[in-house]
């Protein structure tokens, strides 16, 4: 969440590697710029892992096996601060790929 939001940092292994999630913190500072930045940061944290999960269904076998039910989805956060294990179920309304 502290990263600029042109992404620029001192590394570019880290700019690359959570530029992934730009979409996590976008969502999260136009819907919660309420909260504290802790707040923030952890909800981003929750995001980012919704973010891979979605990214994941952009493998046609794992969209496959999702379709078929051979394979289920989970998010997952732990909260080290809090000693807090977060799990949940994301429906992505997705159907099987239609041929034409």
């Amino acid at each position: 969440m502290s990263i600029p939001d042109d992404g620029t940092t001192a590394s570019d292994f880290i700019e690359q590697w959570v530029s992934i999630c730009t979409p996590a913190k976008t969502k999260v500072k136009s819907e919660q710029n309420e909260l504290s930045f802790s707040e923030q940061c952890t909800n981003c944290e929750k995001e980012a892992v919704n973010v891979s999960l979605g990214n994941l269904l952009t493998y046609p076998f794992v969209r496959e096996a999702v379709v078929k039910k051979t394979v289920a989805l989970k998010g997952a956060h732990y909260d080290f601060v809090n000693g807090k294990f977060g799990l949940w179920n994301l429906d992505f309304k997705i159907s099987p790929t239609l041929a034409i």
